[in-house]
């Protein structure tokens, strides 16, 4: 795997991170929480700025968000308990083959 996939995976699972601290914190009112925000965030987007310099930024952006919303929506179903109905677990369905098809079929993923 190249490294930038690397650094873009650790930006993922960071903003993951720094998304679940944050409905922890309650609207930063809970210390720790609130901490584990701003450095999960502060990493989330160095490793952005360095998958940048081998990828278009809305390639990145897309990948990013697509997965970290796919992943969350998943943490949030089966830990959280939030409940998916149908429109929503197909809607993550299309983001998962968004991702997918711009990893596999298009010439803009590196340049």
């Amino acid at each position: 795997m190249p490294m930038h996939y690397v650094y873009l995976t650790i930006a993922v699972i960071t903003e993951i991170i720094g998304t679940l601290a944050l409905q922890a914190s309650y609207q930063f009112t809970k210390f720790w929480p609130t901490v584990i925000v701003v450095i999960a965030y502060a990493a989330t987007f160095y490793f952005m700025s360095i998958t940048l310099k081998y990828m278009p930024v809305s390639i990145v952006y897309a990948i990013w968000s697509g997965l970290g919303i796919f992943f969350l929506a998943l943490i949030g179903w089966f830990w959280l308990k939030q409940p998916l109905d149908f429109a929503a677990i197909a809607g993550l369905a299309l983001i998962v083959a968004g991702v997918v098809v711009i990893n596999l079929f298009s010439n803009s993923a590196t340049h």
